[in-house]
């Protein structure tokens, strides 16, 4: 394993104590704490571990070799996914991929490409304290990071581009309320790795993660992958050198509207329980190949409106992908839409702390209010302060991962 979990990170302290997607434990904060510097008394359960979407215990990196993608019950749904024209351009990806790594130097970039298969793409954390590969925009010169941002731009939407730079701000932000995490806690602790040569013809992609944040991105002749895409924050909303940012109300509000517009009957089978965990996460990093069941309801005889106002959540998700690729996506969700499902846990009110998941064939979105780690720690309530989430493509579509097996199949 390259990615080490660094001492005096966040990570580390879930490994020392054991922390995981199922602990029921607590631990002590490491890599930020209280205003000054000081200590929070506890980590809440389920911290920073596999499920929480990090690293840790109960979570281990899969080699690319062995990935299957996350199933129902391991077995993979076949002929989801097919090589096809999609009618959307990627040139504009590649020529600002290709710009952007002939900016770097000759070392930057050695360190920063991999093979458009290697085990890399499956290793990615959410937590602060993690050892990451390639460009790290903090070390760039502001040529370079420029170049990178136009990068971002034109794979996401101006909405995805947003989220993406506000969540690195408010980790900017984090590290000076904590008083630490320095090195970590910063808006250029991100990193660039690449898989592969951009081209409009061959396969290739690139990851942009960080703390809170995790990119993947392939692309394949005019087709593209960006799951899974993790986004979380902590805190959610504050004021970071003068601008005031707040995050994820767009996704607290529609999975609200979604779950008030459905009947008393139907939420009984879609909220298996009104109290809320710390962490709730299932399909985190290190959850490559994870079995996840479906639970709540599925959409198959939702009235009309409902069904609009699922769609309208999966679009909040699959919308920080441009705008072109972003509907071709949800042609292929609503496609499956009878068989997609909808869960939640906690109440309903507007500032409740809840979780919730839609969960289909070829998606699988997770919103989690987790308990804070390093944000208002005196409550350990978990709360909007503290929101994770991410996208998958379930049954092997992650990475693009079926996508390149069809290709060297069928092409080579």
């Amino acid at each position: 394993m390259n990615k080490a979990l660094l001492a005096g990170g966040v990570a580390a302290v879930a490994t020392m104590t054991g922390c995981s997607s199922n602990s029921s434990g607590t631990a002590a904060s490491a890599s930020y704490g209280a205003p000054g510097g000081g200590m929070p008394s506890g980590m809440p359960s389920g911290g920073p571990g596999g499920g929480a979407g990090g690293m840790g215990p109960g979570a281990s990196e899969v080699k690319y070799a062995d990935f299957v993608g996350v199933t129902t019950d391991g077995k993979v749904v076949d002929d989801l996914y097919s090589i096809h024209s999609t009618d959307v351009s990627t040139d504009k990806v590649v020529q600002a991929a290709q710009a952007f790594l002939d900016g770097l130097t000759s070392k930057e970039r050695k360190a920063s490409v991999f093979d458009v298969d290697d085990d890399e793409w499956l290793k990615w954390s959410n937590v602060d304290g993690y050892e990451r590969q390639g460009a790290r925009m903090g070390d760039l010169t502001e040529k370079q990071r420029n170049l990178g941002y136009a990068l971002l731009g034109a794979a996401l939407s101006a909405d995805g581009l947003t989220r993406s730079r506000n969540i690195m701000k408010l980790n900017g932000y984090l590290g000076e309320y904590s008083g630490g995490g320095k090195e970590t806690l910063t808006e250029g602790a991100y990193f660039f790795t690449f898989m592969g040569t951009p081209s409009t013809t061959e396969p290739w992609g690139f990851q942009y993660e960080g703390h809170h944040l995790a990119i993947n991105y392939f692309v394949l002749g005019d087709q593209v992958v960006m799951t899974p895409t993790f986004m979380g924050s902590e805190p959610t909303s504050a004021t970071y050198n003068g601008e005031k940012i707040t995050l994820f109300r767009t996704e607290t509000r529609a999975g609200l509207k979604l779950l008030r517009s459905l009947t008393a009957a139907q939420r009984k089978k879609v909220v298996s329980s009104e109290t809320k965990a710390g962490d709730n996460f299932k399909a985190g990093a290190g959850q490559d190949n994870a079995q996840i069941a479906y639970q709540g309801l599925a959409a198959k005889d939702w009235t009309e409106a409902q069904r609009n106002n699922l769609l309208d959540l999966v679009r909040v998700y699959v919308g920080n992908l441009d705008d072109g690729h972003a509907e071709v996506k949800m042609t292929e969700v609503e496609k499956h839409l009878d068989d997609t499902y909808f869960s939640w846990i906690g109440e309903m009110e507007d500032s409740s702390a809840f979780y919730y998941r839609v969960h289909g064939p070829v998606v699988l979105i997770e919103y989690d209010a987790q308990s804070p780690i390093a944000y208002e720690t005196q409550n350990r309530n978990p709360s909007q302060h503290h929101i994770h989430t991410i996208i998958r493509t379930p049954n092997g579509g992650d990475y693009g991962v079926d996508l390149l097996k069809l290709h060297l199949e069928n092409d080579h």
